[in-house]
């Protein structure tokens, strides 16, 4: 049996303490934390809890029962709460994005290689089966090369979103929608392209005065070999759909699943293929299912590699590189200039206290409130996304 606490009952706890309850045959809930006591006590009253709630994350260090500790603080605060459970033993689920840095990246990296232990950072549409199927499609060849891909990473947030106290701000948050909305899109994104060689970008704030940080931004991606991929990040969008699309030499695919495949004529116009369309609906529709999808199938995934010594899918490495995706976005758009990849450490995003001195400030954040009345997340769309 493993034993997990929760640290920080902002909304998206209510999903790490519903998923910990579904699998409670391999794990229980042994703690739950926030600087709030009183959000701890209403959330260990509201599952029924029998646990222990603390104001300081840290008496949960000191427990040696604990063996699993899911992060769900804001963002500026994961990697010195990941870090600290790391060194005292402990496996780390950790919300995204990883951190608000690469510098605090690397500090966590560096506390999981030394400690041993499990570092999972939470991409949960990486365990949904049709990003699973159209990865299979793309690793399989079939399309031939991607020549250009496209990221719409649409959402819609009205202007109060960013009065709680941390949101909207380059020190806590750690940045926009790009960040932390289009994390989900870039994630997955990263995953099925790779890495891009160059990036250009433009950021903008077009409706929230109550936020430093961007609430639209475009992003150009260059590959090797000529090809381009474009991401789009919004809180501006109504009706927040929501798109990967991969057009390759021989055909198109995409989430939500569309495929189209062309040949061409011999004065080069397109003809439709559908021969191919039809191998790659079958390769798509035969690609073998998970036994459970979004923040199930992670939590499934990490609880194995406990129970095993095996690895998890999502590990700090994996999660380092979208921040850097995200961080090389920043650069370019706040410095009017392209950014090549790798960043190291001469990059002026790469710590914390660089971001804010160099980034862009649309607006500054005046009033703010401690808390809303409700901590309830929308978790679904129209493509069924995870949102935070």
């Amino acid at each position: 049996m493993i034993h997990a606490a929760v640290i920080g009952m902002g909304g998206i706890s209510r999903t790490h303490i519903e998923t910990y309850l579904k699998f409670s045959q391999r794990c229980k809930i042994c703690a739950l934390s926030d600087t709030y006591l009183e959000k701890a006590e209403k959330k260990r009253d509201e599952f029924h809890l029998d646990v222990p709630v603390y104001d300081d994350y840290k008496k949960i260090l000191n427990d040696p029962q604990i063996d699993l500790v899911s992060v769900c603080t804001p963002p500026y605060t994961h990697a010195p709460i990941s870090v600290d459970c790391l060194n005292a033993g402990k496996h780390v689920i950790c919300e995204k994005p990883m951190a608000s840095s690469l510098a605090e990246c690397d500090a966590m990296l560096d506390a999981c290689q030394k400690s041993g232990k499990k570092l999972a950072i939470i991409a949960q549409n990486r365990f949904r089966d049709p990003i699973r199927k159209l990865k299979a499609v793309l690793d399989s060849g079939k399309i031939g090369r991607v020549l250009h891909a496209q990221v719409e990473s649409f959402w819609w947030r009205g202007h109060c979103y960013y009065d709680l106290w941390w949101r909207g701000t380059w020190a806590k948050e750690g940045g926009g929608c790009t960040l932390n909305h289009a994390v989900h899109h870039i994630d997955m994104f990263q995953w099925m392209m790779g890495m891009p060689s160059e990036v250009l970008a433009v950021m903008t704030n077009a409706a929230h005065d109550n936020a430093e940080v961007e609430d639209l931004s475009i992003g150009i991606l260059k590959y090797p070999g000529g090809r381009l991929a474009q991401i789009t990040s919004s809180v501006v969008h109504h009706g927040e759909e929501q798109q990967l699309v991969f057009q390759a030499e021989k055909a198109r695919v995409s989430f939500p699943w569309k495929v189209y495949a062309s040949t061409p004529r011999s004065n080069g116009f397109p003809d439709q293929n559908p021969d191919l369309e039809a191998e790659l609906n079958a390769l798509y529709e035969q690609s073998p299912g998970l036994n459970y999808e979004l923040y199930e199938g992670e939590f499934d995934n990490v609880l194995t590699a406990i129970e095993t010594g095996g690895d998890v899918l999502v590990d700090g490495r994996e999660g380092r590189k979208t921040l850097e995706l995200i961080m090389a976005i920043y650069q370019s758009a706040c410095t009017n200039r392209p950014v090549s990849l790798p960043l190291d450490r001469t990059s002026p995003f790469y710590t914390a206290e660089g971001v804010q001195e160099n980034a862009i400030h649309f607006y500054e954040k005046g009033e703010s409130v401690d808390n809303f009345g409700d901590d309830n997340i929308i978790v679904g769309s129209s493509t069924d996304q995870k949102k935070s």
